[in-house]
């Protein structure tokens, strides 16, 4: 009898041991989670000085100059809608065209579009159907031209503003 109930105690004990074992304890939590849309872009720096020194005797048309040397990067995560407009900070007189093209891999470049009449309220797509995801190291042609009617240009700064939008 002894041995029984000393192997009844030893079985108890060893249940408490393991059934204390396998106790825990829980807290639960609910996390709120979201993505806004998110619009971002970027340019690698300004272009060289565009600066018109020759032409074709006969023709009103001077050689056109034309900087490649920068670049732009967007990030974005709409959905099929997004789109890159530029706008000059106020137009150029006549007889004077910029012409900006941006290539891109994520969307449909318009080629080269003139922004020469355009300001902040006039804005000119240059390229739509830009895919959800990054479009890195893209490049940005600019290309200057004028008429030997226009006369002479002093150096003149412009601002030219690359938008990112839906």
């Amino acid at each position: 009898m002894k041995k029984s109930i000393i192997i009844l105690g030893v079985a108890i004990l060893s249940f408490a041991l393991v059934n204390n074992a396998m106790a825990q304890a829980t807290a639960t939590q609910t996390v709120s989670l979201a993505v806004n849309a998110v619009y971002k872009i970027s340019t690698s720096g300004n272009p060289s000085a565009l600066t018109i020194t020759t032409g074709t005797a006969g023709t009103n048309a001077l050689t056109s100059v034309s900087d490649n040397s920068t670049k732009y990067n967007i990030t974005q995560n709409v959905a099929g809608t997004v789109k890159i407009t530029a706008n000059l900070d106020a137009a150029l007189s006549a007889g004077y065209t910029l012409q900006l093209g941006l290539a891109s891999t994520k969307g449909t470049s318009a080629g080269s579009v003139d922004i020469s009449a355009t300001t902040p309220g006039s804005a000119v797509n240059v390229v739509s159907n830009i895919a959800m995801g990054a479009d890195a190291n893209q490049v940005i042609t600019y290309t200057f031209g004028a008429n030997a009617s226009a006369g002479t240009l002093a150096s003149t700064n412009k601002t030219v503003t690359l938008t990112l939008t839906n």
